[in-house]
């Protein structure tokens, strides 16, 4: 699963040819931090799962059910002419 970090590593090596990657710089600190974390992560798989899914509720199904596509309802093919004439409505009341 977490195999495409090692390949993300060797690629950052191939483009820092003329300058490799040592073991003691930040970069490479940084990567083997997340590296490490997430290889041993049991619980946060679990948690992360979790957050994926509250993410899909929210932005796919909360909009489909509750948030109507209005202009497409309302314009009948002239978005650009609908909503020009409700600007200078609702300024102009």
């Amino acid at each position: 699963m977490f195999g495409h970090f090692t390949e993300l590593y060797y690629i950052c090596n191939i483009f820092l040819k003329e300058r490799p990657m040592r073991k003691d710089s930040i970069l490479h600190k940084v990567f083997y931090l997340y590296y490490d974390g997430f290889r041993s992560m049991r619980l946060g798989r679990t948690l992360w799962a979790i957050i994926l899914i509250k993410l899909f509720i929210i932005f796919v199904v909360l909009k489909l059910f509750f948030f109507p596509n209005f202009l497409k309802q309302n314009a009948k093919g002239d978005e650009a002419g609908f909503v020009a004439s409700e600007l200078v409505e609702r300024a102009n009341p």
